[in-house]
């Protein structure tokens, strides 16, 4: 299966906060927010949703949970060709969160938040469809060197991500 490469306007993001951002204005934007809140610990989270219509939807969030005092969120769209294929669909979106917890990662190494700790929230679970894949995915996200997420956990995806898809 291939990925086709975003065009540059897909690959921006959005924040209920900020207002659409590119990629790199997003991270700004992140490191801001922990810098404001040095103090406390923080986890990222990175997690794809897809909805099926006349072509795919596929969102990316990427949270910044500021442990027990709430978070910010950020998130991009990326339209696809449509896949009725439900378990091409969840390597999909595996693939889409692995690209940009890298990004991410390679990112915060550069600028003094190596340690932060990041995971990545699939849209799979023991129940339902995706019941038979979930090793599959579950796989590719810790062979990548990521904590994988899963339903009824894995809110980065079935919440956030889930929100923005329709």
């Amino acid at each position: 299966m291939s990925f086709p490469e975003p065009n540059q306007h897909q690959k921006d993001f959005f924040s209920p906060t900020y207002g659409r951002l590119t990629e790199d204005a997003m991270f700004s934007r992140l490191v801001q927010y922990m810098r404001e809140g040095a103090g406390y610990k923080y986890n990222l989270i990175i997690g794809t949703d897809s909805f099926l219509a006349s072509d795919t939807i596929f969102v990316s969030a990427v949270v910044i949970h500021r442990v027990g005092h709430g978070g910010r969120y950020f998130y991009r769209k990326i339209r696809h060709k449509k896949l009725g294929n439900m378990r091409q669909r969840i390597i999909y979106e595996a693939t889409m969160s692995i690209e940009v917890a890298s990004y991410l990662r390679g990112q915060l190494s550069e600028n003094g938040y190596k340690g932060l700790p990041v995971e990545i929230h699939l849209d799979v679970g023991m129940n339902g469809d995706t019941r038979d894949i979930i090793k599959e995915v579950v796989g590719m996200v810790t062979g990548s060197g990521y904590a994988a997420v899963t339903k009824p956990d894995s809110y980065g995806a079935t919440k956030v991500a889930d929100r923005h898809s329709r």
